[in-house]
């Protein structure tokens, strides 16, 4: 029941719903949904070595392969033909510490140079080759 204040007879009926039992009732509503949603742990649950990496006993052997503008490539300053890069990577595959390649392909050369050659790097099992020499091309 509500008081009515002002003009009017006080047998009117008063026709505006109270909202505040509503309002109570969802608050309280509210507050249970969020104590019964369980905590969100946003952790990665990772198998981490234990101890410390043994050091290497042996430095890998760094090796340049230069593209350049033209196409041609040169295995550590030399020029080499496909078959003998071929070779060459296949015989570098074979080193037990597989040695470091890095590819420094001209920023004039064609991609699809630089491409044949880590396909070739791929097929015979060349996993250690990265590009050197991206800040040129920005």
């Amino acid at each position: 029941m509500s008081m009515n204040v002002g003009e009017g007879s006080d047998d009117e009926v008063m026709v505006d719903i109270n909202t505040t039992p509503l309002i109570d009732v969802l608050l309280v509503l509210i507050v249970m949904l969020i104590i019964t949603i369980p905590v969100q742990t946003h952790a990665v649950k990772m198998d981490m070595p234990v101890g410390t990496p043994p050091p290497k006993t042996v430095e890998p052997e760094k090796v340049d392969i230069i593209v350049d503008f033209d196409g041609s490539v040169l295995w550590n300053g030399n020029s080499v033909s496909a078959g003998q890069l071929t070779t060459y990577l296949k015989a570098a595959a074979a080193q037990t510490p597989m040695p470091e390649i890095h590819l420094r392909p001209h920023k004039l050369c064609k991609y699809d140079k630089v491409a044949k050659i880590l396909a070739i790097s791929q097929r015979l099992g060349v996993t250690t080759i990265g590009i050197v020499g991206n800040d040129q091309f920005d």
